[in-house]
Formats: C-alpha cells, structure tokens, sequence
C-alpha cells in the first residue's frame, strides 16, 4: 500500500483540460495533416504485387566428394537466428539490386535511372517463418516490370551466390599458397636446430644413454665402496709397520734401498770404527792432540763421503738420517712391508681418485640428460608441427583444387514470379486514415507544447500552488454566447458590479461566499480594513474590491470603499463619479472627509482616489494617512483599499500595515508562474499578512476540480439570460434612439 501511495497517478483529466485549453491549433494541426493525407491518397496510382520464392540450403557436392566441405556452409550466427535471415540481407544489398537495375535499364518517372533507394522502397524480402524458403515480392505500376524485377533479382542472388562460393575457394588456394614457401623454411629450420642439438650434445639415443649411465652409476659406486674399503685396511696396516719401523713413509723406500748397497754400508761400518777410537782416545788425550785432530779429520772424511754416496743414490727426492743408513734384519724386514704396505695404499688411493672422477663425470652427464631429453621433445615438437603444417597445406591445396570445379549455389528458385493480373489492396483509405492518426498524434504534440511554452498560471490549483495561501473565493467568469467575459467587458473596459451590470447568480453568490469567508476568517476579531492587490495587471482587482464592498453593503454593513490606486484609478468610472477631490486631496489639502465621501448605494460609500499625485507611497506612508484610517474604523464598519499592483509598486505594501491584511486577487491565463513566484517572495521577505486569494474569472470547463457552490448548467443557463437580457438591452437603447 505504501509503494502504491508513493507512485503518482496519471491525471488524465489534466491532459484532456490542455487539449481542451489548446483546441484551435490541435484542430488546425490535425486539418493540415489530414488534408496532405487525403491528397497523397487520391494520388496514388494502382500497383501490382509480383512474388517469387527462393529455397536457402547447403550444397551437397562437398559431402559427396568429401573436398572442400566447409565452403559455402551455411551457419546461423546465434542461436535465435537463422541462414536465412542473413541471406534475406544479401538479396537485398546494394551489389544485387545494382546490377538487377542495370540489366532491366529500370527508369523513375523523370526517365532517370531508379536510385537503390526507390528500388529497395518497392522490394521485399522476407523469411517464411518455420522454412528455408526466401519470399521476393517487388511493387510496381507495370505488372510485367514487376515479374521481370523479382526473377531478375532472383537469377542476379543465385549468380552472385556461386561466385561467391567460388571465390572462396579460390581465395582459399591462394592463401594456402602463399603460406606453403614459409612452411617449407620452417621444416629446414625446426630440422636444421634439431641436427645442431644433437651434434653439440653428442645425443644419439638419450633413453639408451640413460638407461646405461645409471647402471654403470650404479657399478662405479660399488666399485669404489670395495675400493675405499681396501684402502682403509690398508692405511691402518701402514701406521702399524710405520710405529714398528719408526720411520716415515718418505724414508721408508730409501732405507730399504740404502741398506742393500755394499759401498754405503762399508763407509758407514768404517764411519762407526773411526768415530768408536776418537771417543776412546778423547779420554786420553787433550783436545788439540794431534793424533784426537786426526781421527775428527777421519770422521768428517768419512761423514762427507757417506752423505755424496747416499745424496747419489736417493737424489733430491728426500733426506734419510744416518741412523737408518745400518738397521738389522728384522727392521729391514719391516721397513720393507712398511713400503710394500705404503705402495698398495697410494695404489688404492689413486683407484679411489679414478673411480670418484669417472662416476662424477657420469654423475653430472646423467644430470643433464633430463634437460636434453626436454629440450629434445621439444624440438621435436616444433618439427613435428613444421612438417604437419607443410603436409596439411599441400593436402589442403590439392582439396581446393578440386573443389574449385564442384562449386554450386546454396539457392534454387522454386517459383519464379508470375506476372500479376490484379492489384494490390487500395492503399488511399489507409493513407487517410493513417493521416488523421498522425494529425491526432501531432495536435495534442502541438497543443502540450505551446502549454509549457506558456508560462502563465492556467488554472485554480496551479494558483493555489503556487501561492499556498487560503483560498476564500473563486469568482466565475460568466460568458455572453461563449465569448468574452462579463467581468471585462471589451466594449468599455470598466469593471461591472454585480446587481447592476450583471445578474446576482452566480457571480453575486461567489462575492457572497467570499465576504462570508472573510467574516468567518478571524472569529475572534472583525476585519476593519482590507487591502486588495493582485500581482500583474488585468487581473481584475478594483473588480473584485468594487464588488466585495457590494457584496458586504448587501448583509447591512456599513462599507467604505477607498480608491487607493493613484497611479491609474478607475473606481471613479466604475461608479460614475468625478475623481476631482478623493483621496490625495484630503491626504494633502486636508479636505474634510465627508466632501470627499460619497455614497453610491445603500450602506456602501466610495472615496476616489482624487488628483493624481507625483509621489502616492509618501501619501500612504504619512502620518496624515494613519490618522485616516482611525478615523475610517470609526465611522464605518469596514474598510476596503483598491491598491496598485505588487508588480513594481510598494503601494499595496506600506498600506497594508495601516490595515488588517492583504486580499491577493489572481486570474488564470492572466497571472504567468515568475510574476507569481516574485510577488510569493515579496510577500514572505516583507512580512506580510496575507489573509488569503481570490480566484477571479474562472472559466470552469478548465478545471478539473469543483470549487463551486453551483452547477455548470446553472451558470451556463444564468450565461444564456444574461445574454437575452444583454441583447434586449441593446435593442432597446436603438429603438429609444
């Protein structure tokens, strides 16, 4: 339910009243288009209707011969098409219809060749909904023009249609061609980086290599496990013969070999003897003895000769005590498995180094292998793909070749046009009918766009809200024979008092409504003085004040209406009174009031607005001006000002503070939407005191909603008597003539 109150309803009512507002140039519209319809219908000629039909569908050569079968296949674009609605395109392009025109020579009525245009105006091609099957129908006034044209197009569609097919062919067999030298060069490549690959890497069969080089992987790795087995035993054999011999491994060979010479092993006996008899004869002689000089000079003799014999034998390659130079048998034995043992263990040490070396080399060949076996796949790859792109375009070539001769149209024609012996249905009614839709449709355009065109306040309610002021009055405007408007009277221009000028019903019962209104808006305290204005002029305000004064004098109030509009007074003519002395004379010259006052009826007395001074807001703003009004709320009941407009004036301002409040008079058609939103503005910056709005000349066929106490037949009937009673006026005032 809130959802529904949100949405706004569509006032039809409203639309109805702006056509209703707008009925001149909505007709005229209307009378113009329904006019050129009626005359583009009576010149119509006859025209005959030729059809023809075409039957959409793959060829079945290409299946037959398996060659070529992708062309001339024809496919829907999406799922919610079909060939034929592309087909129906291509019968009606521009190359088809060209060429149909120049083989018929077809001429428009200025003996000019036919534009594709006029042509595709005339034709129709459309797809029978649920079939294969093109329906070409073309229009013209000559019925044979008519069957050529179809079948002519039909032959030029199934023409272009083959060649089309063909030309794909054929454009496919050159393409194929030219492709076919690149293929070649890419197989030479792929083939030419493959035989690189393999000389570099020296790969013959890289699945046989690592088949092999795990096994021998595998071998190398047991074989140095023995190896290095070996060699453990064997080092631990050597330190134990090296602490029994108590010699290193360098001078383990040459004491071995140093102990099987003769000549060393005499020097080094004769060495001992000499060195044996020098110690024993220091304990009998002195030092410088020359017999203890000659055996020291023996022993040096003999020390430098042992040191030449063994530098001899044993070189550079290492130096061997003099100790070690006469062992015993049992060292000697073991000095000599201590170098046997030494041997046998360099010899597995370097055992140990090859094999590391070998399965190391196949270690890291086998690391590669994986990675020559990827880059090898991949090659092959690309050469396989070379070589399948080279094959498929030669066999692709050979298929084009073949399908260029086979090559025939996805249509037939399965009946060709007849030509036609009647004419088409007669077009001229639904031309004119036609015509008045778009004359309607174009009038009420016409009519809502000079509405917003018009800026101007049209009804009661965009018054009220406009203004958003209490609504105390909506005064009818009451037409004589449908036309202008007794409350401005285009004869005269003088605004007409109800009673007088024209009749009490119903514009007299509006007053009435609006003096009750008034009477009833402040229970609480009489309204003494009233000031109406009204925002822009022409919008009847001396009127409605002439006539609120009326009204009230009526109920047996004592009224004063004062003229207050200096700048263009016009209570004077209403009454037919003289404007030499009123208001501005008793303002500045002090005349008495009641000079000034005169009584135009019972209980309702009128003071003219007087000479028309330079200056009417200083009048109304003086103090003399205050005085009056005390002195007009004494003496009379109420108080009635016809001020000036609001538009450009402050009249109506400066008065309405001496008084209870402003009486605003608006008239629709009148009052334009800026004039009122400024004098809201004014109204509501200034502080006024706006005791409400008077509607006046209403026309009530204009509005949509009731704020009448009456019917519309009554005051059209109250329109129809004053208008007798207007016309037997007339005559009598020429017969009195």
């Amino acid at each position: 339910m809130e959802s529904k109150a949100n949405v706004e309803e569509i006032d039809f009512q409203k639309y109805l009243l702006v056509v209703q507002r707008r009925w001149l140039p909505t007709a005229g519209v209307f009378a113009a288009v329904i006019t050129m319809s009626s005359m583009y219908a009576l010149s119509l000629k006859p025209a005959y209707n030729a059809q023809g039909s075409i039957l959409i569908k793959t060829s079945n050569t290409s299946s037959l011969t398996g060659l070529g079968q992708a062309i001339g296949r024809l496919e829907a674009l999406t799922t919610n098409t079909s060939p034929s609605d592309t087909q129906v395109k291509i019968v009606a392009s521009n190359p088809v219809i060209q060429e149909t025109i120049t083989a018929l020579n077809l001429k428009d009525d200025k003996d000019k060749p036919l534009t594709i245009d006029a042509f595709i105006g005339k034709l129709k091609v459309e797809a029978l909904k649920g079939t294969d099957v093109l329906q070409v129908s073309y229009s013209d006034n000559n019925p044979d023009l008519a069957a050529k044209v179809v079948n002519k197009l039909m032959d030029v569609y199934i023409r272009e249609n083959r060649g089309a097919n063909k030309e794909e062919a054929v454009t496919a067999r050159k393409f194929i061609e030219a492709q076919l030298p690149e293929a070649s060069r890419a197989v030479q490549r792929a083939e030419s980086i493959f035989r690189r690959f393999k000389e570099k890497n020296k790969v013959i069969a890289l699945q046989e290599e690592a088949s092999e080089a795990v096994k021998t992987i595998s071998k190398l790795e047991e074989q140095i496990a023995q190896t290095q087995a070996q060699l453990v035993d064997a080092t631990a054999r050597s330190q134990k013969l090296q602490e029994q011999a108590k010699i290193d491994s360098q001078e383990s060979v040459s004491v071995a070999s140093l102990s099987q010479i003769p000549g060393i092993q005499q020097v080094v006996t004769q060495l001992q003897e000499a060195q044996s008899e020098l110690e024993v004869e220091r304990t009998k002689f002195l030092p410088g003895h020359p017999k203890i000089i000659n055996l020291e000079e023996k022993v040096s003799a003999l020390n430098s000769l042992l040191e030449g014999r063994v530098q001899q034998s044993v070189g550079n390659s290492g130096t061997v005590s003099k100790g070690n130079l006469q062992i015993g048998e049992l060292r000697q034995n073991l000095i000599q498995e201590y170098a046997r043992s030494e041997a046998q263990r360099v010899g597995l040490a370097r055992q140990v180094s090859s094999l590391s070396s070998k399965w190391l080399s196949y270690k890291q060949r086998a690391n590669v292998l994986p990675q020559l076996e990827q880059t090898q796949r991949e090659l092959e790859r690309q050469l396989k793909a070379a070589q399948t792109t080279y094959e498929t375009l030669l066999a692709r070539r050979q298929e084009m070749l073949v399908a260029e001769n086979q090559i025939v149209a996805n249509a037939r024609i399965i009946s060709p046009a007849l030509v036609p012996d009647k004419p088409t249905g007669n077009k001229k009614n639904l031309a004119i009918a036609g015509g008045g839709i778009v004359g309607i449709m174009l009038g009420v355009i016409a009519a809502f766009g000079l509405d917003l065109i018009d800026r101007s306040v049209k009804t009661v309610k965009e018054a009220r809200e406009v203004f958003q002021y209490t609504l105390l009055g909506v005064i009818p405007s009451v037409s004589r024979k449908g036309k202008g408007s007794f409350l401005n009277n285009s004869e005269r221009g003088i605004p007409k008092v109800v009673g007088r000028d024209i009749p009490q019903f119903p514009v007299g019962e509006a007053y009435q409504m609006l003096q009750a209104n008034l009477k009833f808006l402040c229970s609480d305290k009489k309204l003494k003085a009233i000031v109406v204005t009204s925002s822009v002029t022409k919008e009847g305000k001396s009127e409605v004040a002439a006539n609120l004064a009326v009204a009230m004098a009526q109920v047996g109030r004592r009224v004063l209406l004062v003229d207050a509009d200096m700048r263009h007074p016009i209570q004077h003519h209403i009454w037919e009174m003289t404007n030499s002395c009123g208001l501005s004379n008793v303002i500045v010259d002090q005349v008495p009031i009641p000079l000034a006052v005169q009584e135009v009826m019972p209980n309702l007395y009128v003071l003219p607005s007087g000479v028309v001074p330079p200056n009417p807001v200083a009048l109304l703003d003086s103090k003399r001006m205050a005085s009056l009004m005390a002195s007009f709320a004494e003496d009379y009941d109420c108080i009635i000002f016809d001020t000036p407009t609001l538009a450009g004036t402050a009249d109506a301002a400066v008065l309405s503070k001496l008084s209870d409040g402003i009486l605003l008079v608006a008239r629709p058609g009148v009052l334009d939407c800026p004039s009122a939103n400024a004098t809201k503005e004014f109204l509501t910056q200034s502080g006024q005191n706006v005791l409400g709005m008077v509607i006046n000349g209403v026309n009530i066929k204009n509005e949509p909603d009731s704020y009448f106490y009456y019917t519309r037949s009554s005051v059209e009937s109250a329109s129809a008597s004053r208008t007798f009673v207007g016309e037997k006026q007339v005559s009598d005032r020429k017969l009195i003539s």
